[in-house]
């Protein structure tokens, strides 16, 4: 019999959250995974638990990215990238907004996922079935107060994932994007407000938020289908998020 070698992902801002959910249901689903961030103990607790390999990374440093790069691809090849890392800081308006806020929203969310596909685009055409997976937010299509500067930068990472389907079809690699509304995880709203009182306030009330092994199922299954299959673009929400500006709040 042929041995079946096992599909490779990588998977950025996997510390905790999401990406490090999306670790666990791939590695359950077969897949061999590197599991990137910044931060080197959770990872390695996250490696010991999955059997993942972890490997410290800033996706906002170009010679960070580089050397993630060359450490990975020297381990064999690479089937999957997923573009995870990234966050919202800050619930300015617009007047007020911080710019030093805004920049740090574009340079991990659309410059970080841009550095990681640049970096490992070569691998993933070769594979033959590669894929390139990024984690928006419907906030890259509904404007709300306070919210300008995150949803301009994850606007910005949907165009990068529109373009890039046009121009890596013809590679035979896919382009996938992932946009959850509300998400309830342990980091998320925390390292918005940057005071939990008031991060626990954004899903007061709300019964059954989104968690990250919801969209880690998701995740998983875009990218388990056959490889013909594009998921364009998927976007969840929990069913008491009716939209982004309508929230039904009965659990108070």
């Amino acid at each position: 019999m042929t041995e079946i070698t096992p599909k490779r992902a990588v998977v950025t801002g996997a510390s905790s959250g999401i990406g490090a959910a999306a670790v666990r249901a791939l590695r359950a689903s077969g897949w061999d995974v590197v599991a990137v961030a910044r931060r080197r103990e959770k990872l390695e607790a996250l490696a010991a638990e999955t059997g993942a390999e972890a490997i410290a990374a800033d996706v906002t440093d170009d010679a960070s990215v580089a050397q993630l790069a060359g450490h990975v691809l020297a381990g064999g090849g690479v089937d999957a990238l997923i573009n995870n890392a990234g966050g919202a800081f800050g619930l300015d308006p617009v007047a007020s907004g911080s710019i030093s806020d805004w920049q740090r929203m574009y340079d991990v969310n659309v410059l970080g996922a841009l550095r990681m596909t640049q970096a490992f685009l070569p691998a993933l055409r070769d594979s033959g079935r590669g894929s390139v997976l990024l984690l928006t937010s419907t906030a890259a299509f509904t404007a709300y107060e306070g919210g300008a500067g995150y949803s301009a930068a994850k606007s910005g990472e949907e165009m990068l994932a529109r373009t890039l389907r046009l121009e890596e079809a013809e590679h035979n690699v896919r382009v996938i994007e992932i946009a959850p509304g509300m998400v309830k995880t342990e980091e998320f709203s925390l390292n918005r407000v940057g005071d939990k009182e008031a991060a626990d306030k954004v899903y007061a009330g709300v019964e059954k938020p989104l968690t990250a092994e919801d969209v880690a199922e998701v995740i998983a299954f875009a990218l388990n289908v056959p490889h013909h299959v594009n998921l364009d673009q998927v976007v969840l929400r929990p069913l008491a998020q009716a939209a982004q500006h309508k929230v039904i709040r009965t659990a108070l």
